[in-house]
């Protein structure tokens, strides 16, 4: 099928670009936002994805004040063509300046959000290494990520109470992904061929001169098969590090870290640190990921739209719902000449199944 955009010279495949160049269920196409206020007061969420073999697209936005996370989420038919793919529903993103400004718009009265609000970034958009991973013989991952640090303004109305999102107190990270990954209803999957195991860290931190980065996926006996670490310079590029290092102190009865380091290994051997202090958990249901009912590329129906309320820190942190978080965090860098720099920034944590860390069993809490 043709689209406006088979006008323009942007093809990757033989088929017009309302056709995805794999007929895999789970391509996807996915923007993600984050920002927080410097003094710890206010988070806020974005999320919106195209599942085109699913026929699916969906949008949610969250706020956090309080205590208590907001959520509004969107589900829809996909639109066929890309020019309307990004507005969907009360949920809208606006590519003002490609890979530097972008502006994000609610309008979700009945469920007490609506924002305007606008992400400029900090630093260059970093291309974290490629994702690749096979189940057995089956492609599991298999997408591109780009991460951005940036701040924010404009303002967020929750519940009828407006704050106001300045630049220079809300600063925030963005990400860009698309491939394959699980995503929608579970297809049959055929004979097992490894214990149920998933282990993501992914820490972007943003500090007054420059922001940094840090991501590890690891197996259950703590091999690695992705990470990335970078350093950029405010309103420059990232420079993406030799390799990465890190430490974790979980917190009793859940796989949350309590504290948290990681390392910067640069090109010449130096090491620049960062150090993790949590604040509180988002949790990410509240933009769909692993939510019960509302998780990416789960059809509702030709459109619907329902918002959501959970009262934070929540009475379980081990469900399969709400063990996956972004931690905010108070930071320290410690560069490899011996300098500090304060800053802020999240620990994103999804650990599912046993690692060397100390973690057993599918969803077991830690035990000292």
């Amino acid at each position: 099928m043709l689209t406006s955009f088979d006008d323009y010279p942007i093809h990757q495949a033989t088929v017009p670009i309302a056709h995805s160049a794999t007929g895999d269920l789970n391509h996807y196409d996915r923007y993600f936002f984050n920002g927080y206020a410097r003094d710890g007061g206010l988070f806020f969420a974005v999320a919106m994805g195209l599942y085109p073999n699913r026929h699916i697209a969906d949008a949610s936005f969250c706020a956090v004040v309080g205590g208590r996370q907001h959520s509004v989420f969107h589900t829809q038919r996909a639109p066929l063509d890309p020019r309307d793919a990004t507005t969907l529903g009360p949920i809208a993103i606006e590519i003002v300046q490609p890979l530097q400004t972008l502006r994000v718009s609610v309008d979700a009265p009945e469920h007490g959000l609506r924002a305007e609000l606008v992400f400029d970034g900090r630093s260059a958009a970093i291309e974290e290494p490629h994702f690749f991973e096979r189940v057995g013989l089956r492609t599991f991952f298999d997408y591109t990520r780009l991460t951005q640090f940036g701040a924010w303004s404009g303002w967020i109305e929750i519940d009828g109470e407006r704050h106001i999102v300045e630049p220079d107190q809300v600063w925030g990270t963005r990400d860009r992904s698309w491939g394959i990954r699980p995503v929608g209803e579970a297809a049959p999957s055929g004979a097992p061929v490894q214990v149920p195991q998933f282990f993501w860290l992914w820490a972007p931190v943003n500090f007054p001169s420059c922001s940094t980065h840090f991501d590890v996926n690891e197996y259950g006996d703590g091999r690695r098969w992705h990470e990335t670490g970078a350093l950029a310079a405010a309103g420059g590029d990232g420079s993406l590090m030799r390799s990465v290092e890190w430490r974790v102190r979980w917190r009793p009865g859940t796989r949350w870290a309590e504290h948290f380091e990681y390392d910067l290994i640069d090109w010449d051997g130096s090491v620049h640190t960062v150090t993790l202090t949590p604040r509180f958990d988002f949790h990410m249901c509240g933009v769909g990921y692993g939510h019960s009912k509302f998780a990416h590329g789960t059809w509702h129906g030709e459109s619907l739209t329902a918002g959501e309320q959970l009262d934070v820190p929540v009475a379980q942190p081990l469900t399969r719902e709400n063990v996956h978080v972004q931690t905010m965090c108070d930071a320290v860098l410690a560069r490899a000449d011996g300098t500090l720099e304060h800053g802020m920034g999240i620990l994103e944590q999804l650990c599912i199944g046993p690692h060397p860390t100390g973690l057993t069993g599918l969803l077991d809490g830690f035990s000292a």
